[in-house]
């Protein structure tokens, strides 16, 4: 396997990285661990940055249709992974996945319908949901012995009740780093079906599990499932491509796949980008080595936030299935949110999302960012441990 330099620094203020920018550290935060915002610090694989320049060389960058061998590569990418079988015509080119969630709230519900989420989740679900003028219906997951898991129960009540006509499901889970297995989404299809609840699946994390963990794609539950869903794709948080990439949803059920369709060109958001086709095409087809070297090294950094949190008082690690994010505990440091956030940030020079960004019962939590160099992660563990021993 190659070799990629995951361990290199790379000072990421040299462009207007949206991670360690002022509008998210603060006019005085520049010296902060930056650990929130969902992307990584490594460089991309050599194999994008080549399909880029090569693309630049061309010199010429008018209008252009989606190239052929995009399609072909997703299809080979999902089923060569994820044992997915997909139809070309299934698919759809959006700008973003936040994108294909808002323009599906607007062709499947209307307004004052309810949306199901599952907090703690990602906290742009809530914003499109009320942004759109639907309701949010919570189905919070349980949390027991240290580990999350589906209310069932809970989802049936919420997905019998008429007024709810869709699922924001998101697999895997961020912030919580559950991959979903086939057994649990087999029970949300099963569900969903039975009350004619549409689910709008946002599976961007989809290539980012650890050893012992396979992703299920909902879709791929049944032809049933597939019909009744919508999935959304982008290799923008495995690739570290999200400033350059545009997404994909897969619609099989013809008759939502043409309403979503003439939504989207109602809307003009049908253009295609060059240089993120040729990232993604890159990506999709030459793109795994590194894509299984990252993990390895992630993996490893989910290790050393498990050794040296054994050494921290008051800090428990939600112990990860998939994704870069890790959700913290900070319950035992007895701390209010706002004494927390204040202590992550003057005292260990964190600055990470806070656990209530997910839902309102989360506070005593926060999710951390571990896909940088190690050097980085360790001085920032140490930094937590001086500051807790210091409290």
């Amino acid at each position: 396997m190659p070799d990629f330099d995951f361990d290199e620094v790379i000072d990421r203020r040299e462009v207007p990285a949206l991670k360690f920018h002022q509008t998210v550290l603060g006019s005085d935060g520049a010296d902060l661990f930056a650990a929130g915002v969902a992307d990584m610090d490594f460089r991309v694989a050599p194999c994008i940055t080549a399909a880029i320049e090569r693309r630049l060389k061309h010199g010429l960058f008018g209008y252009e249709a989606v190239p052929d061998r995009l399609v072909p590569a997703l299809i080979g990418w999902m089923e060569r992974r994820h044992k997915w079988k997909i139809e070309p015509h299934h698919i759809l080119h959006a700008p973003n996945v936040l994108n294909t969630l808002a323009m599906a709230v607007n062709c499947f519900t209307a307004p004052g319908d309810g949306i199901i989420i599952q907090p703690p989740v990602f906290f742009d679900f809530a914003d499109i949901i009320t942004e759109n003028e639907r309701c949010v219906a919570e189905n919070t997951l349980v949390f027991q012995q240290g580990r999350y898991s589906m209310d069932f129960a809970g989802l049936e009540h919420l997905a019998s009740q008429p007024v709810n006509r869709m699922l924001f499901l998101c697999n895997p889970h961020n912030p919580v780093g559950r991959v979903w297995t086939r057994e649990e989404l087999r029970q949300v299809d099963d569900i969903c079906f039975k009350h004619d609840v549409f689910v709008v699946s946002d599976e961007i994390h989809c290539d980012i599990t650890f050893p012992g963990h396979e992703f299920t794609p909902f879709a791929s539950i049944s032809q049933r499932a597939g019909a009744n869903s919508i999935t959304c794709l982008s290799p923008a948080k495995s690739f570290n491509i999200a400033s350059c990439c545009s997404s994909f949803s897969v619609v099989p059920d013809d008759g939502r796949r043409n309403t979503l369709q003439a939504h989207n060109s109602r809307l003009t958001v049908n253009k295609n980008n060059a240089f993120a086709s040729v990232a993604m095409e890159a990506a999709y087809t030459s793109g795994e080595p590194w894509l299984e070297s990252m993990l390895d090294y992630l993996w490893a950094n989910v290790d050393l936030t498990r050794k040296c949190l054994k050494d921290i008082q008051g800090v428990d690690l939600i112990e990860p299935d998939g994704t870069f994010l890790l959700w913290l505990d900070f319950e035992g440091l007895g701390l209010a949110p706002e004494e927390l956030d204040t202590f992550l940030r003057n005292q260990a020079g964190w600055s990470i999302t806070r656990g209530e960004s997910f839902g309102h019962l989360s506070s005593r939590f926060g999710r951390l960012n571990i896909a940088c160099p190690r050097s980085r992660l360790r001085t920032a563990l140490n930094q937590l441990k001086r500051a807790v021993a210091a409290a």
